[in-house]
């Protein structure tokens, strides 16, 4: 008996799921569980060929800029420590602004062996004294680690309202477009959803924040032509869309409606762009998507939405999921969706979750996910 016991323990403590999947060593984990070691919020995910997996985020401990953390696996993760300081020689933001300047929502991009780092934060230049005065900029750096210095010492440029959450698809032909969120911000919006929340007394107005897209020019110095107004709120309480991202206001939580932290990709001849809708601060914040077959619109806000939300009704513990970025397994054949939420364990601290997600042969696209049980490691990872 002695010695099935002592043979029991051996092998458990030569299982990869056991002992070797918790040290952390990717050449033998056969599962991962979320959320990931990571506290960021907006996580952006970019992929080096023959290098490793970068993350990018809010807040992670960066003071007035942003941090970033390495993977060979997405999975694991190492504090690369402070890749974006705002007093670099070319910085414009003011980091005495509200919200410790606000800088969010970083995401950065490989192209011709330089690095860039498209941002949000508070413009200095604010003479009106604005307390959302929220523009773009985009900073450079040979290294996906920084330094990151800003091209500019300006915002990239000033639509005349306030902006955040960049994104950036380049597309086969060449060009490159820029999409961005107008913010809440003194943009009050007429609808169904603003009129009974009058009527109720809750509200005497909703807010709105708007995604836009924009060509970039091919230096990022600037853009090409106007913004086009691509997603917003429905007006009509009658569309199928304005129950799950109305619920910010119809819960009473606050009296504004968002479409913002968009993402865009390209499918086939069909392009995809993610958003997410409701409070970020809140329980039901969720992504839902769209689809046009051009990269300016008009863009179809999908069927099956939301595609990724609170899962406590069911018995869950995440609530609060938003702001994805996507990217892909190390053999590519797998898509993932990483994006941050709270669980009852983290309470308001954003952390990052990692999903499956797939576009179906008929075009949907589905994400698996909040998860927060053992899932297999993502396909190509070393073993």
């Amino acid at each position: 008996m002695k010695q099935l016991i002592a043979c029991c323990l051996l092998m458990a403590l030569l299982s990869p799921d056991a002992s070797e999947a918790q040290s952390g060593k990717t050449t033998t984990q056969r599962t991962f569980t979320n959320p990931l070691s990571v506290d960021f919020g907006d996580p952006y995910v970019l992929y080096v060929k023959g290098d490793k997996y970068y993350m990018y985020g809010t807040g992670a401990g960066a003071n007035k800029g942003f941090a970033a953390y390495s993977s060979t696996d997405l999975v694991n993760w190492k504090n690369e420590g402070q890749v974006y300081f705002h007093d670099n020689k070319n910085g414009w933001s003011d980091p005495a602004a509200a919200w410790g300047g606000a800088y969010w929502a970083p995401e950065v991009y490989a192209v011709k062996g330089k690095f860039y780092l498209f941002y949000s934060a508070q413009w200095k230049e604010n003479p009106t004294k604005e307390l959302e005065n929220f523009r773009i900029g985009v900073a450079v750096a040979d290294k996906p680690t920084g330094p990151f210095i800003d091209l500019a010492q300006q915002p990239i440029f000033d639509p005349g309202y306030p902006i955040i959450d960049a994104n950036v698809l380049f597309d086969a032909d060449g060009r490159v477009y820029l999409y961005y969120s107008r913010c809440c911000y003194k943009h009050a919006v007429e609808s169904d959803v603003a009129t009974w929340a009058n009527n109720k007394g809750w509200f005497k107005e909703i807010e709105e924040s708007w995604v836009y897209g924009v060509e970039l020019k091919p230096d990022f110095s600037g853009v090409i032509g106007e913004p086009v107004l691509l997603l917003r709120p429905p007006v009509s309480m009658n569309d199928k869309q304005a129950e799950w991202e109305s619920r910010s206001v119809t819960s009473q939580e606050v009296n504004r409606r968002w479409t913002e932290g968009s993402v865009a990709f390209k499918k086939g001849n069909t392009y995809f762009m993610m958003y997410s809708a409701n409070y970020f601060g809140g329980k039901n914040y969720a992504v839902g998507y769209a689809t046009s077959s051009s990269p300016l619109g008009p863009y179809t806000k999908a069927a099956n939405n939301p595609v990724l939300e609170k899962n406590v009704e069911k018995g869950g513990v995440v609530t609060g999921t938003g702001h994805n970025s996507i990217t892909y397994s190390p053999d590519g054949k797998e898509m993932f969706c990483v994006y941050h939420g709270r669980t009852s364990a983290t309470g308001d601290q954003r952390v990052v979750f990692i999903d499956r997600m797939k576009v179906s042969k008929n075009g949907q696209l589905v994400v698996d996910g909040p998860t927060t049980k053992a899932q297999p490691m993502p396909s190509g990872t070393a073993r």
